[in-house]
């Protein structure tokens, strides 16, 4: 129990760096939707932006970061932190070579890049040439964001948190203040004003990395550029990331598929897609990083010791934990999707019929959010174990789903058959991680978790009630929110307060003596 109070702490403090970054990035998505709407430049911005993101949630947030920290973590519990610097500072050193070269190749063939993931966009040569521009200008985005992601798995895996989360928040800072600025600047020089936007996604993640390098200095690393491609560590790290990058070239499929058919759904479908993808990216910020980043040292640390038996009972109650917040989250973002979006984006050029089309996206998008929570508690398992192909079989299953899905329901259901397709994607690889984990972890403590899974059922169709209640009361949108919000969290954690067991409620009880 002191184990998953200790790993819930973690998560915590993660989870409060997180989460005012996530908010950050609602206010970026503000400004967005405030000066752009969703139009043509809107969408063009989107599209260039994932680009990058797409080779970002490879190196950056998943292969990389997940290998490096297994590598890190291990030779830090076993040869101390002098080793794991060495290493460090190696592996630093290669990815200024490599992902140098990717993003080099990467401006040079934005034209072709966007041809094949957003094909409709070359019907309109106006957009088509913007995208291009944009994604040029957002490349080093990934260089960036890379090297941040390594120096936040070390701090991560000398127990500091809270910092290294918190830099996503310097990112979202320089993004919304560039953009406001340059918008104007722009304006005065004959541009498309959205171009202050793309530039503050590059300098925000050239911060983002500069904000974490005094705080690993003052930890003993210094970094000299040394780089060795045949070290042995950087082998083993590429190594762990081969599988991993099966798994999540299957997650970039997914998203290179979403946004080729979103791109097909007519102008503002991409634009209302990510809208809502923003939204849900607050509560995926609550559970899904905070938890799994935490997990995923403590995890690697009990494997090194070969303390299984640790590991499992710091698995099965991370799970619970992790539900505890994914499904109030879940439950929350599906009936009160339209007075969110009214209250968030309505405004400037975000129109009434902006809102409709967002929400519906956000309701089906919310049904994922306890299926996506589980999936980033399980795979630090695996992880851990080094069993890294096994997520990757997941992501695949992911991508059949997703692409099934979507062709079935494109014609008659447009934008929101896209956010099906996510949605279902999700659940089938969560059902798959579940059961390989069961397998690997006999002997799970099954009484443990069908108390949890009752005392969450009774506390998630409570909450599901007063929500209901108050919406036939017709407040607006906004008084609406200020009483649902507060009263259905008093509902939901008090009904697990009552029942138990801990884990039900322990993060919230954190969170609440953290503030």
């Amino acid at each position: 129990m002191k184990k998953i109070e200790s790993l819930t702490k973690s998560a915590t403090s993660v989870t409060i760096a997180v989460f005012i970054s996530r908010i950050l990035g609602l206010v970026r998505e503000q400004v967005l939707a405030y000066f752009f709407g969703a139009g043509k430049s809107m969408d063009a911005y989107v599209v260039g932006y994932r680009i990058p993101n797409l080779l970002r949630d490879l190196f950056a947030e998943g292969a990389l970061g997940s290998a490096f920290v297994k590598v890190f973590s291990s030779t830090l519990e076993k040869e101390g932190p002098e080793k794991s610097f060495k290493i460090a500072q190696v592996i630093l050193s290669n990815l200024l070579v490599i992902l140098g070269g990717i993003v080099i190749l990467g401006m040079f063939s934005a034209d072709w890049i966007v041809g094949l993931i957003a094909p409709e966009f070359t019907k309109d040569p106006t957009k088509f040439d913007l995208t291009v521009k944009l994604t040029q200008v957002m490349m080093p985005f990934l260089l960036f964001i890379s090297l941040s992601s390594v120096l936040a798995g070390m701090l991560n895996s000398l127990g500091v948190f809270f910092l290294p989360a918190f830099s996503s928040s310097i990112f979202n800072i320089t993004s919304v203040l560039v953009g406001i600025s340059g918008y104007f600047l722009c304006i005065s020089l004959n541009l498309n004003p959205i171009y202050a936007m793309a530039v503050g996604v590059t300098l925000g993640g050239f911060l983002q990395f500069y904000f974490q390098y005094p705080e690993v200095r003052k930890r003993g690393f210094s970094f000299r550029f040394s780089p060795n491609f045949k070290d042995p560590y950087f082998k083993e790290v590429c190594r762990l990331i081969l599988p991993v990058i099966l798994g999540l070239s299957a997650v970039q499929i997914n998203i290179f598929i979403n946004t080729f058919f979103a791109t097909s759904c007519g102008e503002g479908a991409v634009s209302w897609y990510s809208y809502a993808f923003r939204i849900m990216y607050v509560p995926l910020g609550l559970f899904g990083v905070g938890l799994s980043q935490a997990l995923l040292p403590e995890l690697s640390r009990a494997v090194a010791r070969k303390d299984f038996a640790s590991a499992k009972d710091t698995f099965s109650r991370a799970l619970v934990v992790s539900l505890s917040l994914s499904l109030p989250s879940a439950v929350g973002l599906y009936f009160l999707a339209q007075p969110v979006v009214e209250v968030l984006f309505e405004r400037g050029k975000f129109s009434s019929l902006d809102t409709i089309n967002t929400a519906e996206i956000l309701k089906i998008l919310a049904l994922s959010l306890p299926f996506y929570g589980l999936s980033k508690t399980t795979v630090p398992l695996f992880y851990a174990l080094g069993k890294t192909l096994i997520p990757s079989l997941g992501s695949i299953l992911s991508v059949v789903a997703n692409l099934i899905v979507i062709l079935l329901t494109i014609k008659t259901l447009g934008i929101k058959g896209v956010a099906l397709g996510t949605s279902l994607s999700m659940v089938f690889q969560c059902m798959f991680l579940l059961l390989v984990s069961s397998l690997l972890f006999k002997q799970i403590p099954l009484k443990f978790l069908l108390r949890s899974l009752f005392t969450l059922g009774i506390a998630v169709l409570a909450l599901s009630g007063i929500l209901i209640f108050l919406a036939h009361l017709g407040f607006n949108s906004w008084v609406y929110l200020i009483t649902a919000i507060p009263l259905g969290a008093i509902v939901f954690l008090g009904t697990c307060k009552i029942l138990g067991p801990q884990e039900t409620y322990l993060f919230w009880v954190k969170l609440l003596k953290k503030r």
